[in-house]
């Protein structure tokens, strides 16, 4: 029922006007591909349609947003530039983000001494829940607090986040890199994780 209750909050603050700053914004033009599938700049990893690439020039600016951590420390976005950042959305009362958790557990590990920053973003949940879940799962990287999908609206002129799990590469200059929608698979991650580091 959780997610059927954020899907109608992203609806109500959506507006037409959100829609086309989506189109508009960092080179998602109307140009499509010859095989009309994608945008220009914008290809599947590896053939797999949940996950996408952005080529450098074709990355949208993902707007500023901040939060409180569920240990309620402040945190920004800006703090994150200068390295590739990984924005998980989920929650732990979502069956798919349960299932992906040991691989974004695993990762952030393996690159953490590699310049690549983890953050969540927890959805429709209470702190003692979400704390358990990380506990359980291993996550050791902070995130944001936020039950009513405020870091979503922020950065919806980028992308728009309707559905947890999603999973988000930010590059160093803080424009989107690629997009996984759906559970975050180790190889299509680390995938993306590589080829977007270069």
């Amino acid at each position: 029922m959780p997610l059927l209750r954020f899907k109608s909050k992203r609806r109500a603050v959506v507006s037409v006007a959100a829609v086309a700053a989506v189109l508009l914004a960092g080179g998602l033009t109307m140009a499509f591909t010859s095989g009309g599938g994608l945008p220009s700049g914008q290809s599947y990893l590896n053939g797999n349609q949940a996950a996408i690439v952005y080529k450098d020039g074709y990355r949208p600016l993902v707007p500023g947003f901040s939060g409180t951590t569920l240990t309620g420390a402040a945190v920004r976005s800006s703090a994150y530039r200068g390295k590739l950042l990984v924005l998980n959305f989920w929650g732990s009362w979502c069956s798919p983000c349960q299932a992906e958790a040991p691989t974004l557990a695993a990762l952030s590990a393996k690159y953490s001494s590699d310049g690549v920053a983890f953050l969540g973003v927890d959805l429709e949940d209470t702190n003692v829940n979400a704390e358990a879940f990380d506990q359980e799962y291993g996550i050791k990287y902070p995130s944001i607090s936020d039950p009513g999908g405020q870091v979503a609206q922020a950065i919806g002129s980028a992308v728009l986040v309707t559905d947890p799990p999603t999973t988000l590469v930010i590059d160093q200059t803080g424009h989107l890199a690629g997009v996984i929608r759906g559970t975050a698979d180790y190889s299509v991650l680390n995938s993306m994780l590589s080829e977007v580091a270069g």
